[in-house]
């Protein structure tokens, strides 16, 4: 009896040595269809971002092939997410969509992807590090604290293309303790916030604002909220609704604007005493109230 117990333990054993092990590919698939335990290629793919990690070498990207949820993701290391082509979203209740938390050289790009936090997710992406996050054709919809939120500890950049931020308590929120951080956004729109649309928070924050639609924000539609922040805004509509649609919120902030759109808010242009607003120039000013403080200076036309 005790020979055959060690025989079947020994073939227990040698089982377990054969099973599969996969090596990391540049280019992975997921799929509504898939399954985690796959190795992730196009005939084989996974179910969930988080099981394709794993299986997805450093610089490499995970592909969706067709529309799905495929699960929150927290991202160490530089690779691309894309949903090219198809639905592929990321659905949480509760928690984070995507999280970034990447090697100080590393870049991440995220394509083409929407994240639903459904009312009850916490932040549509989390960028903790990383040398450079791209938030390329994303929709983020439904988060209680920030659509994109970026809480950096070191020097880093955003690229933000042709995204949309709906319906959550702050839209884009840029802070970071050390370094330098560069925000760029184009064709970004931010709308019906319960709080405020872009804010730069504190640290050595600069946020350029270009080709985009800030509208119907509770409170502020562009915060400078940092002694140490700056935004610039060219050429985008802040307007319908924004409680203040300027605001240079903090001593020392500054905030640039040329040829905007600021029409039909609460209040267009605010500053605190010790802050900056300059206007460039050519921005249509309308409907508004306004405080701009001893040290702002704005035209209306």
């Amino acid at each position: 009896m005790k020979m055959l117990q060690s025989v079947a333990g020994a073939v227990v054993v040698l089982a377990a040595s054969f099973a599969p092990v996969y090596a990391q590919a540049s280019r992975t698939w997921v799929s509504g269809v898939g399954d985690d335990a796959n190795p992730c290629s196009r005939t084989a793919p996974c179910k969930t971002f988080a099981g394709a990690i794993s299986k997805t070498a450093t610089g490499g990207e995970i592909d969706a092939l067709d529309p799905g949820g495929y699960g929150a993701v927290t991202i160490t290391k530089a690779m691309t997410i894309s949903g090219v082509g198809t639905n592929a979203s990321v659905l949480v209740s509760g928690t984070n969509g995507i999280i970034v938390s990447a090697g100080v050289n590393d870049v991440v790009v995220l394509r083409n992807l929407s994240v639903q936090g459904i009312g009850t997710g916490l932040n549509g992406i989390r960028f903790l590090a990383g040398k450079q996050l791209s938030v390329e054709n994303l929709f983020i919809q439904g988060f209680t604290t920030n659509g994109i939120d970026i809480a950096l500890g070191a020097a880093s950049e955003v690229l933000i293309n042709d995204t949309t931020i709906t319906s959550c308590a702050n839209g884009v929120v840029a802070t970071t303790t050390a370094g330098q951080l560069l925000v760029n956004a184009t064709h970004l729109r931010v709308e019906n916030m319960s709080s405020h649309g872009v804010v730069a928070n504190g640290g050595n924050t600069f946020i350029t604002v270009d080709k985009s639609s800030i509208t119907n924000n509770n409170a502020d539609g562009i915060r400078a909220a940092g002694a140490t922040t700056a935004i610039n805004v060219s050429e985008s509509d802040i307007s319908f609704n924004n409680g203040t649609a300027v605001d240079a919120a903090a001593v020392g902030s500054r905030i640039r604007i040329a040829q905007n759109t600021i029409d039909n808010n609460n209040v267009a242009i605010s500053a605190v005493g010790g802050a900056t607003i300059e206007s460039a120039g050519n921005n249509r000013v309308a409907g508004f109230g306004s405080n701009p403080g001893p040290n702002a200076t704005y035209l209306q036309q």
